[in-house]
């Protein structure tokens, strides 16, 4: 069988997540499988790179899926946007090396979460950033993510009580934009955990509201502690920008 590789966008409200759980059909992967596998005739597995969580987006998803199938990797793509809802769609559809794996060759990913502080600015995009109210300090939250840029242990940082894998992940830069609507955080790293992002950015909202101290990321680091970090941030403030590859 053929591997393929495909890049997938979606709005993620009304899915709960990508990554199938039991039985729940409502998932962007139980999505694609399913009009794959009436495609093909046989089961098809899809793999993505990243899990993301019931209300996250993507706009740069990538995922691989392994067919048997005559039709070209535009009729695939085609095949797929004609019968996918109108919020999961695929740009492109490639044929991929035979060991080409989307999750574990991946070697940097993109996250961007929006706050917006204007909500009639953002009545057309209000799905995808999440209200804030009241005033930050960009400048002690810039001044706290540099702590955590670099590979550490981010358990403190993980949704994932029971997580029996390495904590440890590498960040690669941090980028706080602030304009008069919308404050915008980027993260790129090698990888996250789950929720990762999110406990992330309610950590560096509280540094915003001065209620934690921006010097204070590295004894979170250290305390390998959930319950010492800030709120899970919102879902919906939260997409998946790009997958990259060497």
């Amino acid at each position: 069988m053929q591997n393929y590789r495909m890049t997938v966008r979606y709005d993620g409200t009304r899915y709960n997540g990508w990554q199938k759980q039991g039985n729940t059909e409502n998932t962007i992967q139980g999505k694609l499988e399913t009009l794959l596998t009436r495609m093909c005739g046989s089961p098809v597995s899809v793999q993505g790179a990243g899990r993301t969580d019931a209300g996250v987006h993507a706009m740069g998803q990538v995922a691989h899926f392994h067919a048997d199938t005559e039709m070209t990797v535009m009729e695939i793509r085609d095949y797929l946007n004609t019968y996918l809802p109108d919020d999961i769609g695929v740009t492109e559809v490639d044929i991929a090396a035979p060991r080409f794996h989307s999750r574990l060759n991946a070697t940097m990913k993109t996250y961007v979460y929006r706050i917006a502080r204007n909500k009639p600015s953002h009545i057309f995009d209000r799905k995808y950033v999440c209200f804030y109210e009241g005033d930050l300090n960009i400048m002690a939250m810039k001044t706290a993510t540099l702590q955590l840029i670099g590979e550490h242990d981010f358990k403190t940082f993980c949704g994932n009580p029971r997580i029996r894998k390495s904590t440890v992940r590498t960040i690669k830069s941090i980028r706080i934009t602030d304009t008069p609507d919308e404050i915008t955080i980027t993260y790129t790293g090698t990888g996250f955990l789950q929720y990762m992002v999110r406990i992330l950015t309610g950590t560096l909202i509280e540094v915003g509201e001065e209620k934690r101290n921006p010097y204070d990321m590295k004894k979170l680091l250290a305390a390998r502690d959930r319950s010492l970090a800030g709120p899970t941030a919102p879902p919906c403030g939260l997409t998946l920008m790009e997958v990259r590859y060497d």
